[in-house]
């Protein structure tokens, strides 16, 4: 078993590793392209070809992770429908790869890919996102963006609650125009502050060019008044992290999972709906897991019974199932958010679905048959 184990593995390996570079290496073609017309602009003019290959390479790893699941289903396939045509598969069945030593054989094989899916998607690919985007910052200014007013974050301190704004981070990692709106127990706002930057210290924001307003509405109308103070700096206490600007200005799938799960604890706490992020967390969380789902439901392709027909017809069925896994993870994604799903249960589904089908061709195809 260990010499048809590492046959296997082997095999499966060389081929997955292939399809991925295959496909990484279309990504980054399109990438190249699509960065190509940020080049000589009249603001970034210090953003070459060189700049641009950097950032195209440090988006590799968000591709891996997404591509893994997809590559693994269509290596294993390969792999598998080859050893059938050529009746390799059939010489291992007779010395003793049945077919519930041959499914533990690829969910070891399965496992390892989960892990290698995690640490890609967990640790890799947002060190290597934000680096990508503070390189691009360097050259054109401006971190993020999230839409022309920004991103909003709330904050709850006792009975006194805070709305804050930020435009985006520039290259050195500032915030750009924050502003922080002040609302009583009432809910009445009675002071605003605007700045033109701030930088995120540990446990406070250090605010520059600050102006303050403190509206005093307690008591008649005709008292009423609005006092502006103006500091050149401003030392604001908060819990608000850089990780938490960093998730609301940037796409959520592109963060870790413990980001995710410490900015959905801050929204419960300030009464904000975190179905989005939720999903995303849940989605960081099974997302691996559809490797295991993908080599099981390669191993019915081992028990086809051809000889001359080609395995062409079979490799682009898998293309076309791990096309289509992708398409319902992101349906199944916009779908819960919109009906308001259960979290954990819109991210399982994809792969629950895939996994029936996966075990009903192996039950019918390798049992039945």
């Amino acid at each position: 078993m260990k010499t048809i184990r590492r046959l296997i593995y082997v095999e499966v390996l060389k081929a997955v590793a292939f399809v991925t570079l295959g496909f990484l290496s279309l990504f980054f073609f399109f990438d190249f392209v699509d960065e190509l017309q940020s080049i000589g602009k009249p603001d970034s003019l210090n953003y070459g070809p060189a700049q641009a290959l950097a950032y195209v390479m440090l988006l590799v790893p968000s591709h891996l992770y997404e591509l893994l699941p997809i590559t693994v289903l269509i290596g294993s396939i390969f792999v598998m429908a080859r050893l059938a045509q050529s009746s390799e598969y059939t010489i291992l069945r007779t010395s003793g790869l049945g077919p519930w030593r041959a499914l533990r054989t690829l969910l070891l094989l399965g496992i390892g890919f989960v892990v290698l899916t995690f640490a890609v998607g967990d640790y890799v690919a947002p060190a290597s996102e934000r680096t990508g985007q503070l390189l691009k910052a360097k050259y054109q200014g401006i971190y993020s963006l999230a839409g022309n007013t920004g991103a909003w974050l709330k904050e709850k301190r006792g009975n006194v609650s805070y709305a804050v704004n930020v435009l985006s981070i520039d290259r050195k990692g500032a915030l750009k125009s924050p502003r922080i709106f002040e609302f009583d127990d009432n809910g009445y706002i009675s002071t605003q502050i605007t700045a033109g930057s701030a930088r995120i210290g540990d446990g406070h924001w250090m605010l520059t060019d600050v102006e303050e307003q403190k509206y005093d509405t307690r008591g008649a109308a005709d008292q009423a008044r609005i006092a502006t103070t103006k500091t050149p700096q401003l030392n604001w206490a908060t819990s608000l992290t850089s990780e938490m600007v960093s998730v609301a200005l940037l796409r959520p799938d592109r963060m870790s999972t413990i980001d995710l799960f410490d900015y959905i604890r801050h929204l419960d706490a300030n009464g904000q709906t975190a179905q989005r992020y939720e999903i995303e967390f849940w989605r960081k969380v099974f997302y691996p897991l559809s490797c295991l789902v993908m080599v099981v439901l390669a191993l019915p392709f081992a028990y086809l019974h051809f000889r001359q027909a080609g395995i062409t017809t079979y490799v682009f069925g898998g293309v076309m199932i791990g096309i289509s896994f992708f398409l319902l993870n992101n349906v199944f994604g916009y779908l819960g958010n919109l009906s308001n799903w259960s979290p954990w249960l819109t991210a399982a589904a994809p792969g629950m679905i895939y996994s029936v089908m996966s075990l009903t061709a192996f039950s019918w195809l390798v049992l039945r048959r």
